[in-house]
């Protein structure tokens, strides 16, 4: 299973972006998708992630900005990012698990968001 993430860019403070996380290899409709990000010189941290049931789940820092998606006719899942801040920079790394959701078994190579004035 190969995890293209893409998406990522330069933005300002208060503008929006959308990540995509496209698979390849295997149907992963039964698999959780999740995002995580790592800003330089930080570890990486869980963003948010989507189950195979639509359930969601996110981190404090980005709960009621952004929102997890997933089409699983086009194998393909996203991250919708509004009210971007300077401390979202990180690069963002898509990943999938297979149930029962105890790990991520596929990484993708992440994308970089900058946000800066």
């Amino acid at each position: 299973v190969q995890l293209q993430a893409s998406g990522g860019g330069l933005v300002q403070p208060g503008d929006s972006l959308r990540l995509s996380c496209a698979a390849s290899g295997r149907t992963l409709s039964t698999y959780i998708m999740g995002w995580f990000r790592q800003a330089p010189g930080k570890e990486r941290e869980f963003v948010a992630s989507i189950r195979s049931s639509g359930m969601t789940y996110y981190s404090d820092s980005v709960k009621g900005r952004f929102t997890i998606s997933r089409d699983n006719a086009k194998n393909t899942g996203y991250l919708q990012m509004n009210s971007l801040k300077p401390e979202d920079t990180a690069v963002y790394y898509c990943a999938a698990g297979a149930f029962p959701y105890v790990k991520y078994d596929y990484w993708g190579q992440g994308t970089l968001v900058t946000v800066s004035s």
